[in-house]
């Protein structure tokens, strides 16, 4: 069994938060060797050749004993709890002393970090609610970081914004539940729902990962229809939004003017803030992700009228309700990073209501172990029809017989052509898979990708029949 030399930090993982966290350590001259239970990772050798002399193992933790080692940092991918790690995660969650530490990115990053830090998590739309608040604090004039989960890993916005005077980070519960104290200024939870079960085993172990984001908080923003976002901590100061009237000093949606005048708004108890028909984004879902945008702004002491004029401008993030074609009155919306059931619920929930004619749903993938049986009534009340592909659509074509007309095909490509097939004017086309990619693309923005350049082909197709 190869041994982790004496006072030597062990890295385990060679992706793209190993490397990050090897150039942090390199920076702060803290000797450390990588470990990657793959026998030949992507990219060993140029790992090796930026950092030579650090000592690269390959294939199961279990025969490498770290029991000398410094400290065990873990990338968000590697599982603390798989064979060779369990016992030392074990002992670390017990606050037990005498064997090597546990812990992530992130925890280096927050002892490094010597400005504020707003975090969001959530089941879904945390990219883009960690965009608009960056885009928000750019506005009012703050020198902001961004990133985390999403873009540029947490410890590389140390050397590319060293005079950052806010981090915002998207953190995912694989970074959160090896955060021992994040102690953000402002954490929201946006909302939960069934995802990376195959890692944590059962919600209550996923909502405590999540949950992670308050240890050390300073205030919280949760969404008050969610009663699983809230904190446990009894004193932590709380900020609720929600898509109905506000209660209190709550930030919500309400109706305002009289009469023919009379339309939602977006607001902070009974104070207006922005009429919701001035938003760019389309839905119910993104109305609150702009409200807990809002909250946290307001929390952090953002201007106002600069966050309003930011949601008036603000068109969504790429793979994440992206409209990438229309023609023959059919809408192509790309939704890829829906890659889990509450994700493509809130799609067809925001979507829906606003056709002239029915969604074409395409879903499929690698579905981690969730239950579909949720799509069953918005997609029944929806759907023209679902076109389910890859690894998980037997089993999500089980889950909506009978309901909902269904057509397997093997791969994105056969679902776009039946798409095309079926679709009629007034209709929307909707890649929002509820599943990962991975059986199929290296991740959900080659997914994506792959819809783009189809719809693209269909597109220029009906151009050419349009001018024969």
């Amino acid at each position: 069994m190869q041994a982790v030399p004496r006072g030597c930090t062990l890295v385990v993982g060679l992706g793209v938060s190993g490397w990050a966290i090897a150039r942090h350590l390199t920076r702060q001259a803290r000797p450390f060797m990588v470990a990657d239970t793959r026998e030949s990772p992507p990219g060993l050798a140029a790992f090796q050749a930026a950092f030579p002399g650090v000592e690269v193992h390959c294939g199961p933790l279990d025969t490498l004993d770290p029991s000398q080692a410094s400290e065990i940092v873990v990338s968000p991918g590697v599982d603390p709890g798989s064979p060779g790690l369990a016992r030392y995660w074990q002992a670390t969650r017990a606050g037990e002393s005498g064997m090597p530490r546990v812990v992530g990115e992130i925890a280096l990053f927050v002892r490094a970090c010597r400005a504020p830090i707003a975090a969001i998590t959530g089941s879904n739309a945390k990219s883009t609610v960690t965009t608009l608040l960056g885009e928000m604090a750019r506005e009012s004039g703050k020198r902001v970081a961004v990133g985390g989960n999403l873009g540029t890993a947490a410890l590389d916005l140390l050397v590319e914004c060293p005079d950052a005077e806010l981090y915002v980070l998207e953190l995912s519960s694989f970074q959160l539940e090896t955060t021992p104290r994040l102690g953000a200024s402002t954490a929201a939870f946006l909302n939960l729902s069934e995802d990376h079960l195959d890692r944590h085993g059962d919600m209550a172990g996923y909502r405590a990962a999540k949950s992670a984001i308050f240890r050390g908080a300073s205030h919280a923003v949760v969404n008050a229809e969610d009663r699983l976002t809230w904190p446990d901590a009894p004193d932590l100061p709380v900020a609720r939004f929600t898509t109905r009237p506000p209660e209190g000093d709550d930030w919500g949606i309400a109706e305002q003017g009289a009469g023919a005048a009379c339309e939602p708004w977006l607001m902070q108890g009974e104070r207006p803030l922005m009429a919701v028909r001035e938003l760019r984004l389309a839905g119910r879902h993104n109305q609150a992700n702009a409200l807990a945008a809002l909250a946290m702004g307001e929390r952090l002491g953002l201007a106002r009228e600069a966050m309003c004029r930011v949601l008036a401008r603000f068109t969504g993030l790429a793979h994440r309700g992206e409209l990438v074609g229309e023609a023959r009155g059919i809408r192509w919306i790309n939704d890829s990073k829906g890659t889990n059931v509450g994700a493509t619920l809130a799609a067809i929930a925001g979507l829906g209501p606003t056709l002239d004619g029915r969604l074409i749903w395409l879903g499929g993938g690698v579905g981690k172990g969730a239950d579909f049986a949720p799509l069953v009534e918005p997609l029944a009340r929806y759907a023209r029809e679902a076109v389910v592909f890859g690894a998980d659509g037997p089993r999500l074509a089980e889950a909506l017989a009978g309901r909902v007309a269904v057509t397997r095909c093997d791969d994105l490509r056969a679902a776009m052509a039946r798409a095309s097939a079926v679709a009629e004017p007034g209709d929307c086309v909707l890649l929002s898979p509820a599943c990962a990619s991975l059986d199929q693309f290296s991740d959900y923005q080659a997914r994506g990708e792959a819809f783009r350049e189809g719809v693209a082909v269909w597109m220029n197709a009906f151009d050419q029949r349009e001018t024969q």
